[in-house]
């Protein structure tokens, strides 16, 4: 078995991916995913995949950003791992290529948000990742 990660370039890739992203973000047709997608790409958008030989089994998506409490830092939108390949360690494998990739390109942080009932999420992302839980996130709908 071989494990690899690589961003997705291609039109192609990112519609592999899909398949791994609709299990995090359900609500994702295939059109809708599309048509985020190429915005979100302009956006400055990143989508990253690690691959168990030839097929994806965990993706993650980003953009950098800059602010003054994270400076120059990765904001993580998407981290989800396909059902079927959960429990092996792809996510952390993803994090750690994506905390090695951050700093070789000169992020100050990596940050991002996660569900308050994704209890066991947070578990991982604190007591296995080093993660700090640090700010409440809140939406108003417009």
């Amino acid at each position: 078995m071989t494990v690899s990660i690589k961003q997705l370039t291609t039109e192609q890739e990112w519609m592999e991916a899909y398949a791994v992203m609709v299990q995090l973000r359900t609500e994702l047709t295939v059109e809708k995913y599309q048509t985020l997608l190429k915005e979100m790409i302009q956006d400055g958008y990143l989508l990253f995949a690690l691959y168990e030989n030839i097929n994806i089994v965990a993706v993650a998506g980003l953009s950098w950003r800059v602010n003054f409490y994270n400076e120059r830092h990765i904001f993580i939108y998407d981290l989800v791992t396909d059902e079927a390949h959960r429990s092996r360690g792809y996510g952390e494998k993803l994090l750690h290529y994506l905390h090695q990739w951050g700093k070789e390109n000169g992020a100050h942080y990596i940050s991002l948000e996660s569900g308050i009932q994704r209890i066991s999420a947070h578990r991982f992302y604190e007591d296995r990742l080093g993660y700090e839980k640090w700010c409440y996130s809140f939406r108003k709908a417009l």
